[in-house]
């Protein structure tokens, strides 16, 4: 099958899923063609992948450069020219209705592509949410060949927010067990705890609904009870804010900023526990990552991670800002060898049941039957 993959190439979850997707649905032997304005930062080279990049030009103008109306011209070229049998849009906006328009376009020379539209979370739960765009997101999301929603809590959120009448599946988002490292490197746990401390680790965008600073606090609280070091991966605008108070606390000396890393499992491997303080989580795509390295998860009992974190078995949860419960559960993990070799074997049973081999077949059956019924 050929297959367009619409995405944001940053890295945000919704972006590395639809590329992680791509690349295995090539691995099968489908041709998959990336239509985005930037190369998504997990795209690899394979013979059965394709680039398309997505140009706006500058004119004096716009104060804003029309993309969408691009990506929808980009999109009939694509389809044409490349010979799609599907397109496949992550997060609605603008994806969707662009998808919309070039199905439009394409109808209009004879030949009629479906969409598949994915929802990710913030375009439902935060962007969606604004008045301005709830006619188009429903509109769009009506005239999707298929949606389907990563969690059942992305899911109940999309019907409570939007008018929908049709259908929506959940595809829960996935991980490939096998290309995770499931035990610490000895040397990098050398060179960020030295004397063996406990190493916690957060990765996230660093935007305010992330509370990092809740990360920050929580460390704090367990540091009275265990010597302990955190790592903070990723980069945003909440970043300098966070940096701003640490520099103001001698505990924050055991606080290291790594900025934004392409391949951040490859250090949360050797950490023993990972911290995610979201206000809301649609799924919880870090927490999947790192339980797949053995890694267990202490995090809020919010949106869909109830649904990846199974509590006292592969992690612990309490509710949003209550970072001294969250400390007081970081510590019943790492108290002991015992305890934190009983979390790392749970995490790692978790973390398969979400394993690409079981959740690979569910794309491409739905792919079959759109583009099954299309032929009908």
């Amino acid at each position: 099958m050929r297959i367009g993959i619409v995405c944001y190439p940053t890295f945000g979850g919704s972006g590395v899923v639809a590329t992680e997707l791509g690349m295995a649905l090539a691995e099968k032997g489908h041709i998959v063609h990336f239509i985005t304005y930037d190369r998504p930062v997990r795209l690899r080279d394979h013979p059965n992948v394709f680039y398309h990049e997505v140009r706006v030009s500058d004119y004096p103008l716009f104060d804003y450069q029309p993309y969408e109306l691009v990506l929808t011209s980009k999109l009939v070229d694509v389809a044409r020219y490349e010979g799609l049998d599907l397109m496949h849009v992550h997060y609605a906006i603008p994806h969707a209705s662009a998808a919309w328009m070039a199905q439009r376009i394409l109808a209009s020379y004879g030949k009629f592509v479906p969409f598949i539209t994915t929802l990710h979370g913030t375009d439902i739960t935060l962007v969606g949410r604004d008045p301005s765009f709830e006619p188009v997101i429903t509109f769009s999301m009506e005239r999707s060949n298929a949606v389907t929603a990563v969690s059942e809590s992305l899911k109940r959120d999309t019907y409570a927010h939007f008018p929908l009448k049709r259908e929506i599946r959940v595809i829960p988002n996935f991980v490939c067990m096998d290309t995770y490292r499931h035990s610490p490197d000895p040397a990098l746990r050398a060179r960020y705890a030295p004397n063996d401390e406990a190493l916690l680790v957060h990765v996230s965008n660093f935007r305010a609904v992330k509370r990092v600073e809740d990360v920050v606090s929580m460390f704090k609280l367990l540091r009275k009870k265990l010597p302990a070091r955190l790592l903070l991966i990723g980069d945003g605008p909440e970043r300098q804010r966070i940096e701003n108070l640490c520099r103001h606390d001698s505990a924050c000396e055991s606080v290291h900023f790594l900025g934004k890393m392409t391949r951040p499992e490859e250090v949360v491997a050797s950490c023993d526990l990972f911290v995610l303080t979201s206000e809301t989580e649609s799924f919880g795509l870090a927490a999947l990552e790192a339980m797949a390295c053995g890694v267990p998860v202490v995090c809020n009992k919010t949106g869909g991670l109830p649904e990846v974190v199974v509590h006292g078995r592969s992690g612990l949860m309490s509710e949003v800002g209550d970072v001294e419960t969250m400390a007081a559960n970081a510590l019943t993990i790492l108290r002991d060898g015992e305890s934190r070799a009983r979390f790392r074997a749970g995490a790692l049973e978790q973390a398969a049941n979400f394993d690409l081999d079981k959740v690979l077949p569910l794309y491409e059956a739905l792919y079959e039957e759109v583009v099954a019924e299309v032929k009908a």
